[in-house]
């Protein structure tokens, strides 16, 4: 078997840039997924990874309609029924390129400069949906493929992919597998292969606050009508404690605790206080619970976070009114078992019990997603950790990731599926901002870590 590797390896090397080209292709199609004037770029961008999969082979390659975009099917079941069975998910859809003016190339002309491809997309993720079709090129081109595959690429993960618990709810038999490899996750740094085994979940909320049925002048009714504005404010201050911990009641009710041995393995991390002050710019670290490292913070506890916040009078110059409304948008990141729905009605129980008779309010759901958390000793874990070794030198760091991938949750929770989280994107790719790039160093590292990763898992 180390010799169909070492052939795999070195096509992936001498059709280096035939998959930089193809990479290129994929990246100049514009499939925004959040603008409707893009859904024939989206279907485009569907077609042209299916064509790829079909040109490789794959069996049963179907672009499927879902209510938005459309989702791609393919698969590789060669290997027989006594093989590991690996589920692929991707996306092929994009974040909005604005502000056009920050670019400095246009975002859907890929370009080189130094060791970088910069584009919208190319680190998230059409660079990782790329590495994982070049890989499995490499194998199928130079012999038999040693497991079976199957693969899943969807169009609307940018939007919170609304259309696929609903396809892999009505597609359970077909998306059958071991396990999931998932790259939409990334890298620390260049020299430091990463392995991520449990991402946040998310609870988003508007809260809206209601005085007075219009604007009033502040200084004919300040101090007798109370002030939507600043009873939101106090709400939000309420919201945590002098220790940083939230005030929700049973808000940490189903948080699973990290034990000692986990609290050691994510100190090998080298994300210590410098790190967060160096990636962020801040003065200093203020947020998050004492008694917990910056990395524990920032993946394995909860968090509540004002994202946005309007009331009254925001122009330039003074204007003296009391604001009618106040409205704040708030996310709270989810740790295994933590549910949204339980936090919902945490939320709800906190604003009945402080929030005065003098105002109206209400709470808008906006998003919500499970948490999840992998064993980091299965199949997929041990064969990709092998291949990283190999390829890096070191052994991969392990990792909970502070954001969100609701399809990981969804896969634990229909199919019943563990995901393998992995990427060969940095923290300094930009993704979801101007000038989003790839670097293709590491890149074309990746490319050979994922053909060692399903020699390794045979």
């Amino acid at each position: 078997m180390s010799a169909s590797r070492d052939l795999a390896i070195n096509y992936a090397n001498e059709h280096y840039d035939d998959f930089l080209a193809s990479l290129r292709e994929l990246l100049a199609i514009p499939s925004i997924s959040t603008d409707s004037a893009h859904q024939a770029d989206m279907t485009r961008a569907a077609n042209y990874v299916a064509e790829r999969l079909h040109s490789l082979g794959m069996e049963n390659v179907k672009v499927y309609p879902t209510s938005h975009h459309p989702v791609v099917y393919g698969e590789w079941l060669g290997a027989g029924k006594d093989a590991p069975t690996a589920l692929i998910y991707g996306h092929y859809d994009v974040q909005p390129p604005d502000p056009l003016d920050l670019w400095e190339t246009p975002p859907f002309e890929p370009t080189q400069r130094g060791e970088n491809l910069y584009a919208r997309g190319a680190s998230d993720m059409k660079g990782q949906v790329l590495a994982s079709i070049s890989a499995v090129e490499s194998i199928i081109r130079t012999g038999d493929f040693p497991v079976n595959i199957k693969w899943i690429l969807e169009g609307e993960e940018e939007i919170g992919s609304p259309s696929l618990p609903e396809f892999i709810s009505e597609h359970k038999e077909m998306l059958a597998a071991d396990f999931c490899l998932n790259p939409d996750a990334g890298m620390i740094a260049p020299d430091a292969p990463t392995i991520t085994y449990a991402l946040r979940g998310l609870a988003y909320f508007e809260i809206r606050v209601y005085g007075p049925d219009h604007d009033l002048h502040s200084g004919l009714y300040g101090g007798v009508v109370q002030n939507p504005a600043n009873v939101l404010a106090k709400l939000i201050a309420g919201m945590h404690d002098e220790n940083g911990r939230i005030t929700l009641p049973g808000f940490y009710d189903k948080v699973r605790p990290l034990d000692e041995e986990e609290r050691a393995a994510l100190a090998r991390l080298p994300m210590d206080e410098a790190y967060y002050l160096e990636q962020t710019g801040a003065p200093t670290l203020g947020g998050g619970e004492k008694g917990y490292t910056p990395v524990e913070r920032a993946g394995a506890r909860p968090t509540l976070d004002v994202n946005g916040l309007l009331s009254g009078f925001t122009g330039e110059g003074a204007k003296t009114v009391l604001p009618a409304y106040a409205m704040a948008k708030i996310s709270m990141r989810l740790v295994p078992d933590q549910d949204p729905e339980d936090i919902y009605n945490a939320l709800m129980q906190y604003l009945e019990e402080n929030a005065p008779d003098s105002v109206r309010w209400e709470v808008l759901k906006m998003h919500g997603g499970k948490p999840s958390i992998s064993s980091r000793d299965n199949i997929g874990v041990r064969a990709l950790s092998q291949a990283m070794k190999e390829v890096w030198g070191v052994d991969p760091l392990f990792k909970r990731e502070g954001g969100s991938i609701p399809i990981v949750g969804q896969m634990q929770e229909i199919l019943g599926l563990e995901s393998v989280l992995t990427g060969f994107g940095l923290p300094d790719d930009r993704i979801h901002a101007p000038n989003e790039k790839l670097n293709l160093t590491v890149w074309k590292k990746g490319i050979e870590t994922l053909i060692r990763f399903f020699f390794a898992l045979a």
